[in-house]
């Protein structure tokens, strides 16, 4: 693994440089994660875009994941997030991004087609991914096959009071199930980049980077992958020492 540890300040412009050094120029096929922390390197990336230093405006975006239950175009849905956050402001047409569909009556299809499509567009150059507190990967929860495939699946107590705070901190507003990206479908991108900051970050990003690789820490899995890059903040990286 290649390890940036960096000052909270220059997070965002680290992050975005891995990221950009590792994307190939004709038509990248870039994974993308939600949430907080990798928002900070979309506005850093949307920064570039505005002032013409970067053009990823014929990228193919291929979400991690989704939340079941919410609505065609609500505000906390992941296809949301990624139209505001990330395709929007490097101006990706809608075409060339691909969410998994959280409504209708039956998931299931649903995500196994996605499977298939992320294999149609010629797989994933760059994954973006976080780590949840409890070491998940994307809503692959403590317990999740390390050989696992996109499927619909329960969110834990834990990732939803997380992801409450996205919600007004409602925890009853937060589903508690999603479509995921499986471990074994993560572990197919050609490069991964992982994102961490925050103390709470901490003690998951230690055992999912030096402990044991086994499905009770879901990010531990990286470990088996020839080309990660981590960017941690101190915070993050303080139990690693």
């Amino acid at each position: 693994m290649k390890v940036r540890v960096v000052d909270d300040e220059m997070f965002a412009t680290t992050a975005a440089t891995a990221l950009l050094v590792n994307l190939p120029p004709d038509r990248p096929r870039l994974g993308v994660a939600t949430g907080g922390t990798p928002m900070r390197l979309y506005d850093e990336l949307a920064r570039r875009s505005s002032r013409g230093e970067i053009d990823l405006s014929g990228a193919v975006v291929i979400a991690l994941d989704e939340y079941l239950g919410l609505a065609d175009g609500d505000p906390h849905s992941y296809a949301t997030y990624v139209d505001e956050h990330i395709a929007g402001p490097l101006g990706i047409p809608a075409a060339n991004v691909h969410v998994p569909q959280g409504y209708g009556d039956d998931p299931a299809p649903g995500a196994a087609e996605f499977e298939d499509r992320i294999a149609e567009v010629g797989g994933v150059d760059v994954q973006i991914v976080g780590i949840g507190s409890n070491g998940h990967l994307a809503f692959n929860e403590p317990g999740s096959a390390l050989d696992s495939l996109t499927r619909v699946v329960e969110l834990s107590e834990q990732t939803r009071n997380d992801n409450a705070r996205f919600f007004g901190g409602r925890v009853d507003a937060v589903p508690r199930r999603a479509i995921t990206q499986g471990l074994a479908t993560i572990c197919r991108a050609r490069s991964i980049l992982l994102l961490a900051a925050g103390q709470t970050k901490a003690a998951a990003l230690a055992a999912a980077l030096r402990g044991p690789v086994g499905s009770d820490v879901p990010a531990s899995v990286l470990q088996r992958h020839g080309d990660v890059t981590v960017i941690a903040d101190r915070a993050a990286w303080s139990r690693m020492s």
